[in-house]
């Protein structure tokens, strides 16, 4: 895609965003608020998010169509039914603002299945991976992606299982969270540094989990960089290493820093002794 493209893109998604704005005549200032305008406020809040997230699918920033909030649509009691019946500890109370997400990632013929939970804020778009009779594509993503703030699983079958996440290097880390960083290209970061680790240990079998803290600079098609900085959980099973990364800009951080390790500490993702072959994706080929 040429340059002039993207920009020709860019504009008509700023256009789709801002449009209802920006072509409004201010209403007179001694109209009270009514239905009517409030009504209307709230169509041009829904618009801007469908454009934004339309506009961060055709940017790469999410791969799928957006899915309801919750993977299984019931909130918090559905999702505990669900971890149950593989034997799996339920969620517990969701913070304020938060709502839970249990969700499979590799429901198709090409991926080995997981079961993936975390929780997130309750306004933050869900998108999950799409099957069709080729397999599966795509990964399972929250956010807010008008202001640049999602937390996304990465999957990294490179290396294989790694047996005790809690002995790795920082240099390991470092290599994990880039590879779920630059997945359109090394040529999207730079300057990226892993500041801090912490080990921690989940409820199902001391499962081994590293909340690492980072910092990179996004390049930008338009040719400036942003600061961004991000929290993500890393840990392994089944015959993969899984990263939930979450980030904002650095302008967002302070605000939102809180949030973001709330979402990283809520990660969880199983598959060692788990039978998850009855969640694939069957297609009738026949036709």
């Amino acid at each position: 895609m040429t340059s002039f493209t993207m920009r020709n893109i860019a504009t008509g998604l700023l256009l789709l965003v801002h449009g209802s704005s920006a072509f409004t005549t201010a209403p007179p200032q001694q109209a009270s608020t009514t239905a009517l305008s409030m009504a209307a406020e709230e169509r041009r809040g829904f618009l801007s998010r469908v454009a934004w997230t339309s506009a961060a699918a055709a940017f790469g920033l999410v791969n799928t169509v957006a899915e309801p909030a919750n993977a299984f649509g019931g909130g918090l009691d559905k999702a505990n039914a669900k971890l149950s019946g593989y034997g799996l500890p339920p969620l517990g109370k969701t913070p304020d603002g938060f709502s839970p997400l249990v969700a499979f990632y590799g429901k198709g013929k090409n991926r080995n299945p997981l079961l993936v939970e975390f929780i997130h804020p309750i306004d933050w778009v869900v998108v999950l991976p799409n099957n069709d009779q080729n397999g599966e594509d795509g990964t399972i993503q929250a956010g807010d992606y008008g202001k640049g703030d999602t937390a996304t699983l990465y999957v990294n079958g490179d290396k294989g299982k790694v047996d005790d996440i809690s002995s790795q290097s920082k240099e390991f880390f470092q290599e994990a969270i880039i590879k779920a960083i630059s997945q359109k290209g090394n040529n999207v970061y730079q300057n990226f540094k892993v500041t801090k680790v912490v080990q921690t240990t989940g409820e199902y079998k001391s499962q081994k989990y590293a909340i690492v803290d980072f910092k990179y600079e996004l390049l930008t098609g338009a040719g400036f960089e942003v600061d961004r900085i991000g929290v993500a959980s890393v840990t392994s099973v089944g015959d993969s290493v899984q990263v939930l990364w979450t980030a904002s800009t650095r302008q967002r951080y302070k605000k939102l820093e809180d949030k973001l390790r709330t979402i990283a500490a809520s990660f969880r993702c199983f598959s060692d002794g788990l039978d998850l072959t009855g969640e694939r994706v069957t297609y009738d080929t026949s036709i």
